[in-house]
């Protein structure tokens, strides 16, 4: 099987639906954006910074793809399509609260550095706020919407708090912004 269609040549693709749209289209910039973020999120897996980490990534990994599918569905009724409930996003909280029980409260916004895999959960982070960014956007074309927007929003915050859990387990200082700091 050949990878390549030649049917995208002139800035088209097709949806799951069969639906021909051009490569620009706001539905194609959500779905294209979570894979973006699902590749990112394997670059911090191949950091290998802890097993339970990993695994769990791997399993955000398996929700962003069920995201992608459903955002490309375009409408299409499927049974077989995997869903995003609200146990997705229950999860995510108790591991935002598991690793946020570990860290210092934070008094100062701290900068996105520190270690390359630190970094990398800021990206994922801020890749995650766009998704939702551009998920929102095709608000009321997409059935269940709104617990993928809940998803993404939640996601976002465990990849700060990742972030931070990151640098407590590399031990490394976050970096805090300083207001001040003239050139």
């Amino acid at each position: 099987m050949k990878i390549y269609t030649k049917s995208g040549d002139k800035g088209t693709t097709s949806l799951v639906s069969g639906r021909r749209v051009g490569k620009d289209e706001t539905l194609l910039e959500a779905y294209g954006t979570v894979d973006e973020l699902n590749s990112f999120v394997g670059l911090l897996i191949a950091e290998q910074v802890s097993a339970v980490l990993s695994e769990q990534l791997g399993l955000v990994q398996n929700k962003l793809f069920n995201i992608g599918s459903l955002l490309a569905k375009d409408g299409l009724q499927n049974e077989d399509y995997p869903r995003i409930v609200s146990r997705d996003i229950s999860q995510l909280e108790q591991w935002i609260d598991s690793y946020n029980e570990e860290l210092t409260p934070l008094k100062n916004f701290i900068l996105p550095s520190g270690s390359k895999a630190i970094s990398i959960a800021h990206v994922c982070r801020t890749i995650c706020r766009r998704a939702e960014r551009r998920t929102i956007a095709i608000d009321g074309r997409v059935d269940g919407i709104e617990i993928i927007i809940q998803y993404l929003n939640r996601l976002s915050d465990y990849f700060f708090i990742c972030a931070r859990s990151i640098a407590r387990l590399q031990k490394i200082q976050e970096v805090n912004w300083n207001k001040n700091l003239n050139a």
